[in-house]
């Protein structure tokens, strides 16, 4: 099994689509107003967005998207003008995160793990 979709709502696709070909992900898919889709800039994922009428408020998901130069990326979206909930910075679980919210309010996380991601220390052994 692989995880390679991941599609979050929007209430407006016209505002949602600029803000993540600004993050950098590359626009495949224009079924607007209605869809979107994008390719990462690496690996096989893709991403994309559908139209709702209202947002959930207590909406607890979370996007990650993995950044290797996660501290001068973060730099060049700041000079683009995106605003950031918290620049990068070290977390208990040894990886390093920035957060942001989408035009609707969905949370993303660009975050550098490494080998963390799949191999902390108190992974389970086999």
């Amino acid at each position: 099994m692989n995880l390679n979709q991941v599609t979050l709502p929007s209430t407006d696709l016209s505002k949602a689509v600029p803000f993540y070909q600004k993050l950098g992900l590359k626009l495949i898919v224009s079924a607007l107003p209605h869809y979107a889709r994008f390719e990462c800039p690496e690996g096989d994922a893709t991403f994309s967005l559908h139209l709702i009428d209202e947002i959930e408020a207590d909406g607890q998901t979370m996007i990650y998207f993995e950044i290797d130069n996660l501290d001068e990326y973060v730099e060049k979206l700041i000079i683009k003008g995106i605003d950031f909930d918290e620049v990068p910075n070290d977390k208990r679980w040894l990886w390093r995160e920035a957060r942001l919210k989408d035009p609707d309010g969905n949370r993303l996380i660009l975050y550098y793990a490494g080998e963390n991601r799949k191999n902390p220390p108190w992974k389970i052994k086999e």
